[in-house]
């Protein structure tokens, strides 16, 4: 079969695959990132050892470990390479908030939740999905001491932006420390470390067109980066701050992917133009687009039908040719409610609101075959196949 993706920037992997509207989820594989990935594959050395194999390798992880850095306004002694955005949040949480109160927001993904646990304070939104700023500032003066504030800088459901600025400045007033899940935001929007303020952030290759098995947790100067306390302990990689042998190949197409989302910005406004074509088809056809009066990533729609179990929205559109999302996970053959759309006070479209998330890769027919299937779906039940 022909890999179309490669070969012209198409929205699907094979001929015959579904086109692809879950970025979200994980990008299509840029170009710049295979290659770098399948050039590092030759690297037959430990980044850990002293012959030239391994200095080689080594050579390859500290130079992208610059670059990753680099796109992110960060300094590179204080960058982890980890396994995802998962391991960098669990990292962060593990690490920054000893001894302190937790603070995250109510619409968090899960891998900050869990890591929290069930005596972290949650953090109310407002009705459009964005950080209720009174209500943080409510938690920070209140008792228990020094507090770790975990924020998305962008939700992945509904691609709703916290107000960054607002919160750095309110975790600085009151002594908190304040830790970024940049993971959706990282290569779609501006973001730097240093202007943000915050003491960690992180970012995961996946979300930027890179391979799957990379990420980082990038840390500022404001904490101790050099005893930072190990979530998995090992033979002392990373500066002693995570163990295991760095998976260099994954990490090359991660600095790959990195620079070529971050220097394409620009392109943000065609999917953001993109978007807003399905978002008025979608509303002539009934659906509720969620999130729609705050600032959101420019890729990203969340799409509620009144009545419609999300779970049939998905398989049909599987079945038209579509491969989209939702927030709610599908667990023995029941729709579980989106805790991001029940926080916003949406409860009756948490079990029936899909995700569309645009690849960067996207081209406009598929856009419009699209439109022409969710409004069938919308309308009958039951969207045309696609072509």
């Amino acid at each position: 079969m022909t890999d179309l993706h490669h070969e012209t920037g198409h929205a699907r992997g094979f001929a015959n695959d579904p086109v692809y509207f879950d970025a979200n989820a994980s990008e299509p594989l840029r170009p710049e990132a295979r290659g770098a990935l399948i050039r590092a594959l030759d690297l037959v050395g430990n980044p850990s050892s002293v012959h030239m194999a391994g200095r080689r390798a080594r050579s390859v992880l500290e130079e992208t470990r610059e670059r990753i850095a680099a796109c992110f306004g960060a300094d590179p002694a204080g960058l982890v390479f980890t396994s995802g955005g998962t391991e960098s949040d669990g990292l962060a949480l593990h690490a920054l908030g000893a001894g302190r109160r937790l603070l995250i927001g109510a619409t968090e993904h899960d891998a900050i939740r869990r890591a929290a646990g069930p005596g972290a304070a949650v953090l109310p939104v407002a009705r459009d999905g964005t950080l209720d700023i009174a209500g943080l500032e409510a938690a920070l003066a209140g008792p228990g001491g020094p507090a770790l504030v975990c924020m998305m800088a962008a939700n992945n459901e509904t691609g709703v932006l916290h107000p960054l600025a607002e919160v750095s400045d309110l975790c600085r007033r009151y002594g908190a420390r304040l830790h970024v899940d940049a993971v959706q935001a990282a290569g779609r929007m501006p973001l730097s470390l240093a202007v943000i303020g915050a003491d960690s952030m992180a970012i995961s290759a996946h979300k930027m067109g890179g391979p799957k098995g990379a990420g980082a947790l990038l840390l500022s100067s404001l904490v101790d980066r050099f005893i930072l306390a190990p979530l998995i302990e090992g033979g002392g990689q990373e500066r002693g701050r995570r163990g295991g042998t760095p998976a260099v190949p994954a990490i090359a197409g991660f600095a790959a992917a990195c620079e070529a989302a971050c220097t394409t910005l620009s392109s943000q406004s065609r999917l953001a133009g993109l978007r807003d074509r399905i978002e008025q088809a979608a509303r002539t056809a009934g659906a509720v687009c969620i999130g729609a009066d705050a600032p959101r990533l420019a890729n990203t729609t969340c799409l509620g039908l009144a009545g419609r179990r999300a779970d049939v929205q998905l398989i049909a559109l599987d079945l038209a040719g579509f491969a989209v999302s939702s927030g709610a996970a599908c667990s023995s053959g029941k729709v579980a409610q989106s805790h991001v759309l029940a926080a916003m006070g949406l409860p009756d479209l948490a079990g029936s609101a899909i995700r569309v998330s645009l690849p960067w890769n996207v081209q406009e027919p598929d856009v419009d075959r699209f439109i022409e299937a969710y409004m069938s779906l919308a309308r009958s039940g039951r969207p045309g196949l696609a072509a």
